[in-house]
């Protein structure tokens, strides 16, 4: 809990006080009640997360959808804003990290698990993915946006969480793979299962996939044995 400075700082049972210098941006109101704004929050937890665990977040905060097809989505806050409000808050405890983890937030990723992916493919060398890119057919109308796609190679891949699992999900997956493939694209879907060890396997599914783009694969990732890591009737290599 905190208070402005001057003000002294609260004092209750289980609870640490703080004093803060706060702008009108730094806070907001919610059912009557003063709290951090979200920009500040950030900037709050900074110190106490990684660089990875900073840029799941702050995708969140700067998640927007503005899609031919599709609901419109609006960030809580526009990524330029936020990197504008965090260049005015140098000296912060934390703020250098945070400045790195910027370098890495894009617009678009929906959920943690997406940036997990998308940092994993960074962290492997393969080339660059987007947020959403949108596929269009030979006429130029837009599919499908796959949630991270490298157009170069026509390569992109789907993190199915858990909400992919229901039938009517499921249904909609099946329609969206179709049409991914029938453009030419060649797709992995990824899952929590894959993401272990360093996302060994996702990343060797997506290497398979950008060599019949036409990668090179200079790390030879696509070739590493998926012997035992699959749920199939027979392990594969």
């Amino acid at each position: 809990m905190s208070k402005n400075l001057g003000r002294g700082r609260p004092q209750r049972t289980r609870v640490e006080g703080h004093e803060l210098s706060l702008a009108a941006t730094d806070y907001d109101i919610v059912q009557g009640i003063p709290v951090t704004s979200v920009q500040r929050t950030l900037l709050d937890i900074a110190q106490e997360l990684s660089i990875d665990e900073l840029v799941a977040v702050a995708d969140q905060i700067v998640c927007a959808h503005n899609r031919s097809f599709g609901p419109k989505k609006l960030p809580i806050v526009d990524i330029s804003e936020l990197h504008s409000y965090i260049a005015q808050h140098r000296g912060l405890r934390g703020i250098r990290k945070l400045q790195a983890a910027m370098k890495l937030v894009r617009v678009g990723a929906d959920s943690a698990p997406e940036t997990q992916l998308r940092l994993c493919i960074n962290h492997w060398a393969l080339p660059e993915f987007i947020c959403n890119f949108e596929i269009k057919d030979a006429a130029g109308n837009p599919k499908v946006a796959p949630d991270l796609s490298c157009p170069r190679y026509r390569t992109c891949a789907e993190y199915d969480g858990g909400h992919h699992l229901t039938p009517e999900q499921q249904a909609k997956d099946h329609d969206r793979n179709f049409l991914t493939t029938s453009l030419g694209w060649h797709q992995s879907v990824i899952n929590k299962n894959d993401m272990g060890n360093d996302g060994l396997v996702a990343i060797t599914k997506i290497a398979r996939m950008l060599v019949l783009g036409g990668w090179n694969d200079p790390k030879n990732l696509a070739r590493n044995s998926l012997e035992g890591q699959l749920y199939v009737r027979k392990d594969i290599t």
